[in-house]
């Protein structure tokens, strides 16, 4: 495949294999073409990986990509990047290094040919920043003191800073607040270049010139936002759909006339055999008659074979046209907590909280960076707080925490391992039948943790969590729709709607709060009140 003048990015059958022979993608041809694609799929389809080839850190296993340009990648794991310096996130470290030791004094030619022209690099970063709401944070700030919307907000400055030809967003709206979001869609608005957005945020899909859908190792491209590509699917499944229940009724229709003609057939075999024996005719007339039948009756059960064969094609013509699938099926455990226990308590310095009793549903909302994510981490680290700083206390041990970062994990475990370590005593045969339940079957169940993608990773870490022997009495979920597909946000607050126990969800998510059915809903400020 040949890149046309419109095609920004050509996929030339692309394949790519995990370490562990795992493949993520086979054969993949397509190609991005210039302006913004919004790039979707179910979890696992490959979504991130994809963006990590074309941004050079992957290699495919077959196949080439064409670029007609620069890339900016904004991978999905920022916030696991310990020890890296919001310098280093807007890639602009060894410029502002090189800064710093020209005026300093140094004379070194090494120094001036890291730098450039680039002699205002510092101003125009700290202009980024302060444009996104972050006046106080500086460059030297390792990214691990951040918040997660922090993160993203600081890579979308170095973006910018850039200015790549081509730019890869994965997730971008996560852990970001409500004015936050906004501020990133009318930056995409006004977006010039090529930009590949991996998102579950329809708002953000909706700001898309395309659609192209990752589905079953084939790469489709719709033209036009994700709502016009979510009518065009649901017309083009009424379509399949009917048409399957026409091949189904065809099928029904060929198989009763086959019992029929078998039936007739049958009947006129007895009577044939009837004369025989009553020697009605001349027997060699009757020996002519009777192969001249058995002949027809041959011919007619083919034909009715055939049309039969031939319903059956038809009938999985149309099922493979219909969308099936695979559902993460989450059965939370019954953990009925009576209505007067006291499970976790929220308390601010200026003498306001709240206390979560029984199976009560909390959310925790505020700014980005206003400490939220501390807050609930406190629940399962106690900790000493600093005056005029909010507190939180649990009064059970039975915490199931997922945490924003999903960095809680060991990467080096199994998927397997990771789930016997909250419960020991469960027998493996036990565990490979639940964690199938969350769509993980095989040998992916002996795969590492550190392999799996985003959505995978979020997966596991809600089946530790859920597998857990005793199961949790309380549920504490830090933006537990990040890295989510929609079906599977979906399927998140069907299974949380059959939770009994105690639930604390800090989110920015309000479509997804509001159907959980939130009891209490808190906003911690900047000044550290809980209103």
């Amino acid at each position: 495949m040949s890149i046309n003048h419109s095609s920004a990015v050509v996929l030339t059958d692309v394949s790519f294999a995990w370490p562990d022979g795992t493949a993520a993608l086979e054969h993949l041809s397509a190609a991005f073409e210039l302006g913004r694609t919004g790039l979707i799929g179910r979890n696992g389809s490959g979504k991130s990986t994809l963006l990590g080839l074309i941004a050079g850190e992957l290699t495919p296993t077959t196949g080439s990509i064409g670029l007609t340009g620069e890339v900016g990648y904004l991978p999905q794991q920022l916030a696991l990047r310990a020890g890296v310096s919001v310098a280093e996130l807007l890639g602009i470290r060894e410029r502002i290094e090189a800064l710093h030791a020209i005026e300093s004094g140094s004379t070194s030619a090494h120094w001036f040919d890291v730098l450039g022209d680039d002699w205002d690099v510092e101003a125009r970063a700290r202009v980024q920043l302060d444009l996104l709401g972050m006046t106080t944070v500086g460059l030297d700030r390792h990214i691990e003191t951040l918040s997660g919307g922090e993160i993203m907000l600081a890579a979308l400055a170095g973006l910018r800073l850039g200015s790549p030809d081509i730019v890869l967003l994965d997730e971008p709206t996560n852990d970001l607040d409500r004015q936050t979001r906004q501020q990133l869609y009318e930056m995409i608005t006004g977006w010039r270049g090529t930009l590949i957005v991996v998102s579950h945020d329809t708002t953000l899909l909706d700001l898309m010139d395309d659609i192209a859908e990752l589905r079953a190792g084939s790469l489709t491209v719709f033209g036009g936002s994700y709502s016009q590509y979510c009518a065009h699917v649901d017309q083009q499944q009424a379509a399949a759909q009917q048409a399957l229940r026409t091949a189904e009724q065809n099928l029904k229709t060929e198989q009763r006339q086959r019992i029929e003609a078998q039936t007739k057939l049958a009947r006129r075999r007895r009577y044939a055999n009837t004369d025989f024996e009553n020697r009605r005719k001349p027997k060699m007339i009757m020996k002519q008659r009777k192969t001249e039948a058995q002949v027809s009756a041959g011919k007619l059960r083919t034909e009715l074979d055939e049309k039969i064969a031939s319903a059956h094609d038809a009938v999985q013509e149309q099922a493979e046209r219909v969308r099936r699938d695979d559902r993460i099926r989450i059965e939370l455990p019954d953990t009925e907590v009576a209505a007067g226990r006291r499970l976790a308590e929220l308390r601010d310095a200026y003498g306001h909280g709240f206390v979560l009793q029984g199976p009560k549903r909390f959310a925790l909302t505020g700014r980005n960076g206003v400490g939220k994510t501390r807050l609930v981490e406190t629940l399962i680290h106690p900790r000493v707080v600093s005056a005029g700083e909010p507190m939180a206390a649990s009064s059970t041990g039975r915490i199931g925490f997922l945490p924003q970062r999903l960095d809680h994990l060991d990467d080096d475990l199994t998927l397997m391992e990771a789930v016997r370590r909250g419960a020991p005593h469960a027998r493996p045969a036990d565990i490979r039948a639940n964690l199938a339940r969350f769509l993980f079957r095989g040998d992916v169940v002996e795969r590492r943790i550190g392999a799996l993608s985003g959505g995978e990773r979020f997966r596991a870490a809600l089946a530790v969590i859920l597998l857990a022997d005793p199961p949790p009495e309380l549920l504490v979920l830090d933006e537990p729709t990040n890295n989510l597909d929609l079906a599977s946000v979906n399927e998140l607050v069907d299974a949380l709607a059959s939770y009994r126990g105690g639930l604390i969800v800090v989110s920015h998510d309000e479509g997804f709060l509001v159907r959980l059915g939130i009891d209490t809903w808190i906003t911690l400020e900047r000044d550290g009140r809980l209103r």
